[in-house]
């Protein structure tokens, strides 16, 4: 494999946080912002991820830290920002916490997006909650010049959230749906050769969808010369590579290596990961 997994290890620290602002985006997500050190947007790159810990509230007591992607940095130095679907009992009992109330996340975790200098453009392919993990990425090549082809995937136009992906940056958006089956595979596979015929493009990153992963890893193997990224999903219970509960299968030019999602991800080459793996 190549060395392109970058460690931060001497940044991890708990940190104890404050509650500035957490409210409902729509009727499954919510925005959660944080106060902590000075240091802590210094050191977070876009991919990143942090393991919260949860309050025990409302008949909910979670065990276990839930690792979150950062959506964003700032304003405000020290601030952090994460935007979530409320779904299982740890983000349920997250979603109750109240303006001023304390936390303890641990983090910065994991590595980063490759963005080089001499990219013109790039194309990210989003869907539910991969659109806060891209969100800072589409941030970064923004402030570096760098254009930017975007495919958000949702149920349904009222769960796109599409103003909340962007947060100001521009883009040539296209919208799939599943509720007018736009968002089919196949639909977006011709979506996507189509865009990278009629322009040239250096990278594709995706996130939030294994099926989209699969469709761009094909597409991918008819464009060489474009760099691939995909920020996997896993579930995770220490965040930092101990436990081995993350662990996929990952094939580089036939050389296979099972991988930890949290310590050498979560950020990986799109053609290295496999799709499907069988024990006998």
């Amino acid at each position: 494999m190549p060395d392109c997994f970058q460690r931060n290890a001497e940044h991890v620290a708990s940190h104890r946080c404050t509650v500035l602002e957490h409210r409902w985006v729509n009727d499954r997500y919510k925005y959660l912002r944080l106060s902590s050190n000075a240091e802590l947007a210094r050191m977070t790159r876009p991919g990143q991820f942090y393991q919260l810990k949860c309050p025990s509230a409302a008949g909910q007591h979670p065990f276990l830290l839930r690792p979150m992607s950062v959506y964003g940095v700032g304003p405000e130095a020290g601030t952090i920002e994460f935007l979530y679907n409320v779904t299982g009992a740890g983000t349920r009992a997250l979603a109750t916490l109240g303006i001023g109330d304390a936390m303890e996340i641990v983090g910065p975790l994991g590595n980063t997006f490759v963005l080089r200098p001499e990219f013109e453009r790039i194309l990210v392919v989003a869907r539910g909650v991969g659109l806060a993990t891209m969100a800072p990425l589409l941030k970064a090549a923004a402030q570096a010049g760098i254009a930017i082809t975007a495919i958000m995937s949702a149920r349904a136009p009222k769960d796109l959230m599409r103003d909340e992906f962007l947060r100001g940056a521009e883009a040539d958006v296209h919208c799939v749906f599943d509720s007018d089956d736009s968002s089919s595979v196949s639909n977006v596979d011709t979506l996507v050769r189509r865009l990278l015929a009629e322009q040239h493009h250096d990278a594709i990153y995706t996130c939030g969808s294994h099926r989209l992963l699969m469709l761009l890893q094909k597409v991918l193997q008819d464009h060489p010369p474009i760099l691939g990224e995909v920020a996997m999903e896993q579930r995770m219970a220490c965040g930092m590579g101990v436990c081995l509960s993350c662990v996929r299968l990952f094939d580089d030019a036939g050389d296979k290596q099972f991988l930890r999602v949290c310590r050498e991800g979560p950020v990986f080459p799109i053609r290295h990961v496999v799709g499907e793996v069988e024990f006998g």
